[in-house]
């Protein structure tokens, strides 16, 4: 059975630094697409960085030069590393699997990814 487990959540102070992880079991024949989606509160899931098998990542805006994503495939493991956190960086950060070709495009969202892992809590105080 497929499980994606998330980690390194926590608080944090503005300017500070933490490292999420997201370790997958399970067998997928064929993944597409990793990536780091994030929720707020009354706000919609969002993705703030995505990992391809053949191209550069891709980063939400907000996120450009601070978030950087990365995978260890002979640990299983996908990292979100990120820096100079912000209060409104604040979230649960849910690590997600596509296996369909939907998830290159620019324009996709938590619905062209379908497992999940639980999600771990980040705080950012000001």
């Amino acid at each position: 059975q497929v499980q994606l487990v998330e980690s390194g959540g926590g608080s944090v102070q503005a300017g500070g630094s933490l490292r999420l992880s997201c370790v997958t079991s399970g067998y997928i024949a064929v993944t597409y697409c990793m990536a780091w989606f994030r929720q707020a509160p009354g706000k919609e899931r969002e993705a703030v960085a995505t990992s391809f098998s053949n191209r550069s990542p891709r980063y939400a805006n907000s996120v450009k030069g601070r978030f950087t994503i990365s995978q260890d495939r002979a640990k299983n493991t996908l990292y979100l590393q990120m820096n100079s956190l912000q209060p409104e960086d604040t979230a649960m950060y849910y690590c997600a699997k596509s296996t369909t070709y939907s998830c290159y495009a620019a324009g996709a969202t938590s619905i062209d990814y379908g497992y999940w892992g639980q999600g771990t809590q980040v705080t950012v105080s000001s």
